[in-house]
This record gives structure tokens, sequence and C-alpha cells, in this order.
């Protein structure tokens, strides 16, 4: 189905400007499918990068373009504890060096990933374990890592020590760390010594370090999600492809 979307916004801009302000796609992605002619104004193809789109117009683009945009290489991985996200020191796994055909798990064959760069979105450091998005693709990048990203995450983290209301009062709001207050953050008790995490930003080993400062100590960290993107059953050590959907998901406006 064609992606469809009425300007109502006052003031006329540019079409590839407000695709990029809507994490469609970059604003030179929009250019590019302007000139190939994969974008229509009111049902009229326009190939003039700089047309603008005024209030009341219907901006549709092509199922040739989403495919296209689609068509950035981005998987997901299960890393297991002792791997790297990225940057592997000598004698270190890194997270792109498990996606053999052999950890594939997809209806389809395996992509090649042979030569292809697949940074991390969102990194984890190497004693935890969870779900890991590698992708080549910006416009993702930004929705996921990008300064305005609201996406949260969620984790479930083992921890020594004793769990007190004090101490969760402390995690969800009221810690500092870098001198910088943190977000609140959903911590809750699921069972006996595990917690719940579920936090809006990312900085460097956050848990481990928030749980530090309350007198916990963390055994076990895994992430199960990402936004509208769960980890789901997919084995430790195996990856995937992101589906179209699952893309379309997190670039929804409805989660900007």
């Amino acid at each position: 189905m064609a992606w469809t979307r009425i300007y109502d916004e006052a003031e006329p801009q540019r079409v590839n400007r407000w695709l990029a302000q809507n994490g469609v796609c970059s604003r030179r992605e929009a250019e590019a499918l302007i000139t190939k002619g994969l974008v229509s104004l009111d049902g009229e193809t326009i190939t003039d990068p700089g047309r603008k789109i005024s209030r009341g117009q219907t901006l549709i683009l092509s199922e040739k373009a989403q495919t296209q945009l689609a068509s950035s290489l981005t998987v997901i991985i299960h890393k297991p504890p002792g791997v790297v996200s990225a940057h592997p020191e000598p004698g270190q796994t890194q997270a792109s060096d498990l996606l053999t055909r052999k950890a594939y798990r997809g209806d389809s064959a395996a992509p090649s990933t042979h030569g292809i760069s697949l940074p991390p979105l969102g990194r984890l450091d190497m004693e935890s374990r969870g779900l890991l998005i590698l992708s080549e693709d910006g416009v993702l990048a930004k929705a996921i890592i990008g300064p305005d990203s609201e996406l949260d995450k969620e984790y479930l983290v083992e921890v020594r020590g004793t769990i007190t209301p004090q101490k969760l009062g402390m995690l969800r709001h009221g810690l500092q760390l870098d001198r910088r207050q943190l977000r609140p953050a959903k911590v809750t008790v699921v069972e006996g010594q595990t917690l719940r995490f579920i936090l809006t930003e990312g900085r460097n080993r956050q848990i481990r370090r928030m749980c530090d400062l309350v007198g916990l100590y963390v055994v076990d960290l895994l992430r199960i999600r990402i936004g509208p993107l769960s980890l789901g059953d997919l084995p430790e050590g195996r990856w995937r492809l992101l589906t179209p959907s699952e893309r379309a998901q997190i670039l929804s406006p409805s989660r900007s």
C-alpha cells in the first residue's frame, strides 16, 4: 500500500524537507525519489526536487519508493554476553562477526553481509545480552538513537543485594550520572531479584551504574525490547532481518 499523508501545516515547505522531518527518509533520499517520479501531490507526479507542499494537499509515496527506502540492510541479533557491539579490541568478537549463514533465522535465504558496514543502533556492553539492531539505514538510526528519539528500551535485570522501596524510588527518579540528572525510569520488581527497567535514554553502561549507586550489583542484563520491536523467541547468538512492517512501526509519526 502506498504511503499517504495530508499536509496540515500552515506554511508551505519543500516536500523533501517535510519527509525528512517526519522520519520517512533523508532529504537526499527524498530528492532521489522525486527525481525518479515516485512521489505525487494530489495525484500528480512531481519531478522537481524543489517542489513545495501546501496545506490540504495529499502526498503519496509509491510502493516502489517504499521498497527502495526499506532496501537498506537492517538485522536483529540476539547478542550473547562476551561479544562487543562494535570496535573490538584484539581478541574480542564483534556482533557483526556473528552474521553467518548458519546463525541466520528467516524464511528467505540469508543475505550477504560481506563488505557492508552495519553499525549498532544503540549498543549493549560486552557483559550484557539481548536485542541489538545493526543497520546501514540512516533514517532508522535517527529514529532510534537520534537526539530527538523518545523510543523506550526494556530490560530484565537480575541483581544481587537487598531491594528496598527506597532504592526503587531512587532508580525511578533521583539519580545523576556524570553530573547530569537522569530522565525518569520505570523500574519494577518482576520476581525475586529480577527487575524490569524501561528507559528513554541510553547513557554508557547506564543500568549497571544506576544499580551501583543504590548498592545493587548486576548479575545479568537482558534487553528485550526497543520501542515496538521485541526480541521475541530469537535464540541467543542468532540473527534475522528487520521486516518492512517493523521498520514502518519504528518510524511511525505516532511514536515521534
